[in-house]
């Protein structure tokens, strides 16, 4: 009906909702794409509890573990198993150029491995090395070799991990030795290198924010964190999604409001149409029911539009390690969609207003 009569205009709208939504879905893609990059790899990396020093505020780089705090987290109630992880950033040698990296040292066979492996194998061995998938063409592929300045040892790069950047430079995940080794480069004088904080696995049964606050409470010195609970409160990551949201929310906004205003103007252009129709003697649920399929199809032709542009985009800026993903594509379509209903209650209920009896002597819309 409408629909037919007013093709281009639907077609119009129908790429202003796809475009609008492709915003929605890109800039949901750059905000997880820049949190991987500030803290992908503690994120993505095994332990379901973390424990910082309680004066480090959840910076990982600003956390000592303290001699027999490793022993005292072990003996708390419901720790399956506890891992002392180091971590700190150096200058190394990658691709024929000097780049700074975050190197994680970890026991070989516990805690504190990358779980996002994508090729290659876990180190083996003391000198050997898990990298960056996003840093493969820096200098950091298999079977290359890295050697930490000024005086640290060589790393042999053997596998390739998605999406463990740190503070947004490349990270290599090494042995505790080989890690050891690397800050003695630095500090020859260093007689302890303490880790920087302990990757904690929850015994069967034993919920991790549970176990977190357990810890908290039982061990003087230390925080307890979900591994979530980590990476919230790591420094950056609070202020990034808080702006993000501000510019989600107004897009969010955008959408159901210029849908339901065409839909408002669309309904006050055909007045004379839809109270002929009601004259007639059609019900006023068929024409909702007209006017609620209108609002389904161009949702659903603009987020086809949304996802063809996204794909293109997010192809297009593969280097920051963006990826397509759909779930977030059928998620922001049903919430828009739901929102666009909602604010066509407003054309509905001018629908609902035209009086058939009126409708025959020219009164029209109810007052």
């Amino acid at each position: 009906m409408l629909f037919r009569s007013a093709k281009l205009r639907f077609g119009l709208l129908s790429g202003a909702v796809g475009l609008l939504v492709f915003l929605i879905l890109f800039q949901q893609a750059l905000l997880g794409g820049l949190i991987n990059q500030f803290i992908g790899a503690l994120r993505n990396q095994s332990g379901a509890v973390v424990v910082f020093n309680d004066q480090a505020r959840k910076n990982v780089e600003g956390s000592v573990i303290l001699p027999g705090q490793l022993e005292k987290v072990s003996a708390v109630a419901g720790v399956a198993k506890a891992a002392p992880i180091g971590e700190a950033t150096f200058t190394v040698q990658a691709g024929g150029a000097n780049r700074d990296t975050a190197i994680f040292g970890y026991p070989l066979g516990s805690l504190g491995a990358p779980t996002t492996l994508v090729s290659g194998r876990l180190p083996q061995a003391p000198g050997e090395a898990v990298a960056s998938e996003k840093d493969r063409n820096d200098g950091f592929g298999i079977g290359s070799t890295v050697r930490v300045l000024p005086n640290g040892p060589t790393i042999t790069v053997v596998g390739l991990a998605r999406d463990t950047n740190y503070s947004v430079n490349a990270a290599l995940f090494v042995d505790t030795s080989t890690y050891e080794e690397a800050k003695r480069g630095v500090n020859p004088d260093a007689t302890q290198i303490p880790p920087s904080y302990l990757s904690v696995e929850p015994a069967p049964g034993v919920s991790a924010s549970a176990l977190a606050a357990r810890i908290s409470a039982a061990v003087p010195g230390v925080e307890g964190l979900t591994r979530q609970q980590a990476i919230d409160g790591s420094p950056g990551v609070s202020s990034v999604r808080s702006s993000f949201a501000v510019i989600l929310a107004l897009f969010y906004a955008i959408v159901p409001l210029v849908t339901g205003l065409f839909f408002v103007i669309i309904t006050f252009q055909k007045a004379s149409a839809l109270t002929l129709l009601r004259a007639i003697g059609a019900p006023a649920s068929a024409l909702v029911r007209a006017l609620l399929v209108q609002v389904v199809i161009v949702m659903a032709a603009g987020s086809v539009v949304a996802f063809g542009l996204y794909a293109g985009a997010i192809q297009g800026v593969r280097n920051l390690g963006l990826r397509v993903e759909v779930m977030p594509v059928v998620a922001t379509s049903l919430v828009v969609l739901a929102l666009a209903l909602l604010t066509a209650l407003v054309a509905i209920r001018r629908v609902l207003r035209i009086d058939p009896l009126s409708a025959t002597t020219g009164a029209g819309v109810r007052a």
